[in-house]
């Protein structure tokens, strides 16, 4: 297949599944595109096992085996979809709680990291597995920082106050960002490479954060004042899509981080851009064609990510270790929130902010895909698995179950 038919048969099931969802289920479309692409993943399986005698499940499984969905997701959509995320931030609200989402964001991640590989080292042995340390917090880093995609697409559906929303939102936005630097100190550290100083490593986290946020601040700055002297929508919207791609690939050239800058340029078009450099004509626009960006590639997404199945060798005997995992990485999440969950109980009045923090800390691709890009050593077979079946718990379980918590939370009369 070239890439027309393969991206044309994969919009094609976007539609389809979005259709049968919409007139049938009415999940929330992440949720429901993750299983039905992996529900799709198994069906291709069962018929390639069962010798389907046109072979057309091997056809479509070998086209899903050459699909490279780390650079699909890192190096294509990513700086869409954090671009269009970032624009429906309250930059006002989320300059008022700077400091929770990058403590979350930075020593978060950190924390978490340490927290997850740690206890999966020591849950490893007992269940007969061969685990390094070093390679514990490979896991611990990629499935750290939350999913900036899944969380939105959340609290969107959820009745939280302009707080937690803004919490929630924010960090997602920033920790993918540090979350890919601090895997690849971790893997340079399991594969024993030439940068392997894991003191250098954290100071490179934060220097690539904080070039990454210089960058997307001053590109957007300027975009939104070359807006500001036409009136002209549609090359308004042009320079936004040339800013969220050019912002993410000049981080990317100058070894800083794209997903931060993207994130920056985003926010500063969304707040200053929208109020004062843009016509309401301009604005409809402009809202209208991000909203569908971010709508149609969110889902693109899901599907793949349920679809990447069939590159999982998923070995029953592993079931014990990835309960472990999951109970794990919703332990290390508890731990790293609870602080200022307890702070905006007491200081903000925000019933069940512990709670709602926790629960919307979601993972999604972007975990996949540091997963997948993982060399050929090592026990990559295992985080691999470990890794889809966490991420297809948080999509599925966490994701359904969030707008209930939600709103539970909001009917909860005060004490």
């Amino acid at each position: 297949m070239s890439l027309f038919d393969t991206v044309a048969a994969f919009l094609c099931l976007v539609a389809l599944v979005g259709w049968l969802n919409s007139r049938f289920l009415n999940l929330p479309s992440g949720v429901a595109m993750v299983l039905a692409g992996a529900g799709g993943a198994l069906i291709l399986l069962a018929l390639q096992g069962l010798g389907d005698p046109s072979d057309t499940a091997g056809l479509a499984l070998a086209t899903l085996r050459r699909l490279d969905f780390p650079q699909t997701v890192l190096g294509y959509l990513l700086a869409f979809l954090l671009f269009a995320g970032a624009m429906q931030v309250d930059l006002r609200e989320l300059r008022r709680r700077l400091l929770s989402v990058w403590s979350l964001a930075t020593l978060g991640v950190l924390a978490s990291t340490f927290m997850v590989g740690g206890g999966l080292w020591l849950a490893a042995r007992p269940l007969g597995l061969d685990l390094p340390l070093a390679w514990a917090f490979v896991f611990g880093a990629l499935i750290s920082p939350t999913d900036p995609i899944a969380v939105l697409a959340v609290v969107r559906q959820g009745r939280l106050s302009k707080l937690l929303q803004s919490v929630l939102q924010g960090e997602a936005l920033f920790n993918d960002g540090v979350g890919i630097v601090v895997f690849f100190a971790a893997l340079a550290v399991a594969s024993g490479g030439a940068d392997a100083q894991p003191v250098q490593a954290v100071v490179r986290v934060f220097v690539e954060a904080g070039g990454g946020l210089a960058l997307g601040l001053g590109s957007g700055i300027v975009a939104v004042r070359a807006m500001r002297a036409i009136d002209d929508y549609a090359v308004e919207v042009s320079i936004t899509l040339g800013l969220a791609m050019g912002a993410y690939a000049a981080a990317q050239a100058l070894h800083l981080s794209g997903p931060i800058a993207a994130v920056a340029a985003g926010l500063i078009v969304g707040d200053a851009g929208v109020a004062s450099a843009m016509s309401e004509t301009t604005r409809r626009y402009l809202q209208g064609f991000w909203t569908l960006i971010d709508e149609i590639l969110n889902a693109l997404l899901f599907l793949m990510l349920g679809l990447e199945l069939v590159v999982v060798g998923l070995d029953p005997r592993h079931a014990g270790f990835w309960l472990a995992a999951i109970g794990l990485v919703l332990a290390a999440r508890l731990v790293v929130v609870l602080p200022w969950g307890a702070f905006f109980r007491r200081r903000h009045d925000e019933r069940g902010a512990t709670a709602i923090l926790a629960w919307g800390g979601l993972h999604g691709a972007l975990s996949m895909a540091l997963a997948l890009s993982i060399p050929r050593a090592g026990p990559r077979d295992l985080i691999l698995s470990t890794t889809y079946i966490v991420v297809l718990f948080s999509v599925a379980a966490q994701g359904l179950t969030f707008p209930w918590l939600a709103a539970r939370v909001a009917a909860k009369p005060r004490v």
